[in-house]
Order: structure tokens, then C-alpha cells, then sequence
């Protein structure tokens, strides 16, 4: 799957359903570049993770100004994964009173013997259908996206930044629609962790 910037004419449809409610985004962490790797892997150690970037910090900001322009409504809360990166998105995007950090969205790297759990956690907010009229964002990580979603989203299909948009299907699963960028990163998009 190619993602599609926000005002690629291809991308139109789908913006539109999004206007429409009833979808989920789930949102990729954004940009890291330059930041370090992970080094703890533990929970609250802000120094032993990688975190999002300056750039990345107003990227997260842009994304949610730029649903708000287009029209997207956005069911509150934000559900965040508790490592930083996921975090810090949603909370400088949507402020930290409008998020609620899950182990839900944990990364694949951070879920140890949980991460049979943390996946079908991801299918099941993927699946689940959104209050009415509006769209239910995520913000998490692209491996266990993969994992969930498949390879279509995996590759350099998904970048920091980026969102899914799936149509929650219920008992039968979901379905990814796109992958759009709402507030892309020149050169950015993959930390070479």
C-alpha cells in the first residue's frame, strides 16, 4: 500500500468517509529522526527510549490542526500507548487531558510475554466500531500494526507520522483503507532503529 499525502487527489475519498465518522485512525508515532535508539526498553525511562523529535513535536500538532481544517471529527479520548513517543504525540497534538495512555498500544519491543495480548488488543480496537459521528484515534507504533494488518503496511508503507485508516468491520475484523499523511515530514518518516 502507498500512502497518499492528505491533498493527493486520490486521497479525496477517503478524507471524506473520514468527514462521515465511524472510522479509526490509527496513528504511527511521528518523527524521531536524530533522536536516539531504544536503549532500556522499560516503561518510564524517558532517557532509555526514543523520542519524538522537536519537528516531531510539531508535526503532532499540525495532524490535529489539520483534521480540525478538513473537517474530521475526532472521538474523544485519544487512546496513546505508554511509551513516550506515543504519548508525546497524542499529548501535543490533542493535549494530555484529552488522552488516555493504554498498554494496549504498547510496542511489539516494550510488550515482553504480553505481546499476544498487546496484538489482540490491536485487532480488537481495530475491529470495534467508533461513537457515532465520529472517529476513534490510536497512536502507536508500526510493527505491531504490521503484525495485525499485515504486510501491506509494512515496508516503508507506514511513516512516523502516518495513519491507517480502517473501517471497523466487528466480529469480521476490519479493513485498512489507506495510509495518509496529514502533517508530513520533509526527509523524515523512518529512524534507522
Amino acid at each position: 500500500m502507498t500512502p497518499l499525502r492528505w491533498n493527493d487527489p486520490a486521497a479525496a475519498p477517503v478524507i471524506a468517509r473520514l468527514r462521515a465518522g465511524g472510522l479509526v485512525l490509527f496513528v504511527r508515532h511521528a518523527d524521531t529522526i536524530g533522536e536516539p535508539c531504544d536503549r532500556s526498553f522499560r516503561l518510564g525511562d524517558r532517557a532509555g527510549q526514543r523520542n519524538i523529535s522537536p519537528r516531531g513535536r510539531a508535526q503532532s500538532r499540525e495532524l490535529a490542526e489539520r483534521l480540525q481544517a478538513l473537517g474530521i471529527p475526532v472521538a474523544f479520548p485519544v487512546l496513546a500507548g505508554p511509551v513516550y513517543r506515543a504519548r508525546d504525540t497524542a499529548e501535543a497534538a490533542w493535549g494530555a487531558a484529552r488522552v488516555v495512555v493504554t498498554d494496549s498500544l504498547l510496542a511489539d519491543d516494550f510488550s515482553g510475554p504480553r505481546l499476544g495480548w498487546v496484538l489482540e488488543e490491536h485487532r480488537r480496537l481495530f475491529a470495534e466500531a467508533p461513537p457515532p459521528r465520529g472517529n476513534r484515534v490510536l497512536v502507536g507504533h508500526r510493527t505491531p500494526a504490521i503484525m495485525v494488518a499485515g504486510e501491506s503496511v509494512g515496508g516503508r508503507a507506514f511513516p512516523e507520522g502516518g495513519a491507517l485508516v480502517i473501517e471497523p468491520l466487528g466480529p469480521a475484523g476490519f479493513r485498512v483503507l489507506a495510509i495518509l499523511e496529514f502533517a508530513p515530514v520533509d526527509g523524515g518518516g523512518f529512524h534507522g532503529c
